[in-house]
């Protein structure tokens, strides 16, 4: 049960600075509107929403804000027209991008993600391209230090985790991707804080970089994507990510 996950993928989440946790609290909050507005305000028959509420928690959203968000969203008859959609395309060298967007004006998103694809020496494919390199899993992941392996790997399948893997002083759990929501408050109940709780894209098969230019453009390529206010999550298989 117990393996090696890839530290790319989860680098990047441990280095968010104060002005990017702030982007992602946006990010959140227009997403947990949306699931509201679609499925109604209750977790307990809108899983969506507590899926939502756990990817906002592991993001320290404080439960005001939340209680707030989905208040709000309830009373709401109108508001932004938003939908999700799913872009997929390439990176340097081949790098497989799959792009999630929330967006009320898709004409705007699709030229946005195009442009950073082409910027940075990639390409947007069609549809179909490279999802079927990926799998959406939820994952959780949770920093190692002061954890009890053995105990948490005990409660993470107790709680319904279909996978445990270790990399580099982080946990990372993974559960069917409808179960993320009910996996993760079970683990919080029980203590534990997390860096990330979210449902993820996660690539069967990873791909290097060794040229420098071909690094740099893939980062400025990742953050452009999540400086982007209509993109709620980006996954890859870069496995050298900086």
């Amino acid at each position: 049960m117990s393996g090696h996950s890839k530290w790319s993928t989860i680098k990047r989440k441990k280095e968010k600075t104060d002005n990017a946790r702030a982007k992602i609290f946006t990010k959140i909050g227009r997403e947990i509107a949306v699931i509201v507005r679609e499925g109604g305000p209750d977790p307990a028959n809108n899983s969506k929403l507590k899926d939502a509420i756990a990817k906002a928690k592991a993001n320290n959203v404080p439960n005001d804000n939340i209680e707030r968000i989905i208040k709000k969203a309830a009373g709401e008859g109108g508001g932004a027209n938003y939908e999700t959609i799913v872009y997929e395309g390439y990176g340097p060298k081949g790098i497989a991008v799959v792009v999630e967007a929330l967006t009320d004006n898709r004409n705007r998103t699709a030229g946005d993600v195009r442009h950073y694809f082409d910027k940075f020496g990639g390409k947007m494919g069609q549809s179909g391209s490279v999802a079927f390199m990926f799998e959406k899993q939820g994952q959780i992941l949770i920093e190692a230090e002061g954890i009890d392996e053995e105990k948490l790997m005990e409660d993470a399948l107790e709680a319904g985790a279909t996978d445990f893997l270790t990399d580099e002083g982080i946990f990372d759990i993974r559960t069917d991707q409808y179960d993320c929501g009910a996996v993760s408050t079970d683990l919080s109940e029980k203590g534990y804080t997390f860096l990330s709780a979210e449902v993820a894209y996660i690539p069967s098969t990873y791909t290097s970089l060794e040229d420098p230019e071909d690094i740099k453009n893939m980062s400025r390529m990742l953050e452009m994507f999540e400086d982007n206010d209509d993109i709620q999550g980006v996954w890859h298989n870069w496995e050298n990510a900086e």
